[in-house]
C-alpha cells in the first residue's frame, strides 16, 4: 500500500478530529479509537500515525468543539449585526430547542462534554480549552440585565435535564421554563 501525501494526510486527521468532535459529543469520549476511525473512514491502525494517543484526540476534538461554537457566536452577532441581545435571544431559542436536545453529536459542547472533562485529570488540554470555552461563553451571554454565567448555568441545566428526561412530556416543559426565565421582560 502507497503512502498518503501530505495533503492527504492532514485531511485525514482534519476528518478524525471533525468526527471525534461530533462522536464524543454525542456518546462521549469513552467511544473507542476503532469505532471512532470506522465513523471517520479510515483503518485503526491509521489513528497511531496522525496522534500520540486517545487523550491528544480527546484534546484536539475538545478545541475544535469549542472552536465550532466560537465561530456560531461570531455569526450570530454578524447576523443580527452587532446586536448583542438580539444574538443573545436568537441563541436561547436555538439552545432551548427540541432539535438542540436531540442533536448533541452538532450542539453545544459544554453540554455534551462537561462529565467527560469533570473525570479527566485537571492537567490536561482539554480542562484548560474547557473551562475557557465556558468562560467565553458566559461572557458572551453576558448583558447588563444577567450574569452571563447565570445565563449558561441555566441554559446547561435545562440541555442536560431536558435530555435526561426525554420522552416524557417534563423534557419539553423543562426547555420551556428556562426559555421563559431567560426571555422574560422587566
Amino acid at each position: 500500500m502507497g503512502r498518503v501525501s501530505q495533503a492527504q494526510a492532514e485531511e485525514n486527521r482534519r476528518r478524525v478530529v471533525d468526527t471525534a468532535s461530533r462522536l464524543f459529543r454525542e456518546q462521549g469520549t469513552q467511544v473507542s479509537v476503532a469505532d471512532l476511525m470506522k465513523a471517520a473512514g479510515l483503518t485503526h491502525g491509521a489513528f497511531y500515525k496522525q496522534f500520540a494517543s486517545k487523550e491528544a484526540l480527546v484534546d484536539e476534538a475538545t478545541a475544535h468543539a469549542f472552536d465550532e461554537l466560537a465561530r456560531t457566536h461570531t455569526a450570530g452577532l454578524e447576523q443580527y449585526e452587532g446586536q448583542r441581545e438580539a444574538a443573545q435571544r436568537a441563541l436561547i431559542e436555538a439552545y432551548l430547542s427540541v432539535e438542540h436536545r436531540d442533536d448533541p453529536a452538532d450542539g453545544c459542547p459544554v453540554a455534551a462534554l462537561a462529565t467527560d472533562i469533570a473525570r479527566e485529570g485537571g492537567g490536561r488540554e482539554a480542562r484548560r480549552v474547557y473551562t475557557e470555552g465556558v468562560a467565553d461563553f458566559a461572557d458572551f451571554l453576558g448583558g447588563d440585565d444577567l450574569d452571563g454565567l447565570v445565563r449558561l448555568c441555566t441554559l446547561f441545566g435545562a440541555l442536560a435535564l431536558s435530555r435526561a428526561t426525554k420522552g416524557s412530556p417534563l423534557s419539553e416543559e423543562i426547555l420551556a421554563a428556562a426559555h421563559a426565565a431567560l426571555t422574560e421582560t422587566g
